[in-house]
């Protein structure tokens, strides 16, 4: 098939497969004899599975750990659970800092107005945190 019809059945877009590509995430495309980039329910297994990896938001570092992990057969299980564990702490990580980026701003919302007036103590305490 063709990108644009490999886009369509993985759900990556047709840029992301060039990107992809280009970056060694997943091996170059075959060509047709005019050019044109063709692949099989392989390469579109292996686009759904980045996807998929990425809506969970591993990293493309992960990601080829992942495929690498995903095409050794002889692989133990506890490879992959380790990479899994380290992105959930990962993502624990950057779930608090969102808590406190979230904590801040609803004590700064709180103590402003939201009338006509010109003093704003949001824009007053985000300049007090640049320092």
């Amino acid at each position: 098939m063709t990108i644009g019809d490999a886009a369509l059945a993985s759900g990556v877009s047709a840029k992301m497969i060039r990107h992809y590509e280009e970056i060694g995430v997943i091996p170059q495309a075959r060509r047709s004899d005019a050019g044109y980039r063709t692949y099989n329910a392989r390469d579109i297994h292996l686009l759904r599975f980045i996807r998929q990896s990425r809506l969970l938001g591993f990293s493309m570092k992960q990601i080829a750990e992942l495929i690498g992990l995903w095409a050794d057969q002889s692989r133990s299980s506890s490879k992959v659970k380790q990479l899994a564990l380290t992105h959930i702490a990962e993502l624990d990580g950057k779930i608090g800092e969102l808590q406190t980026m979230k904590a801040t701003l609803e004590q700064l919302a709180s103590h402003c107005h939201g009338d006509a007036r010109p003093d704003c103590p949001i824009l007053e305490g985000l300049a007090k945190q640049t320092r």
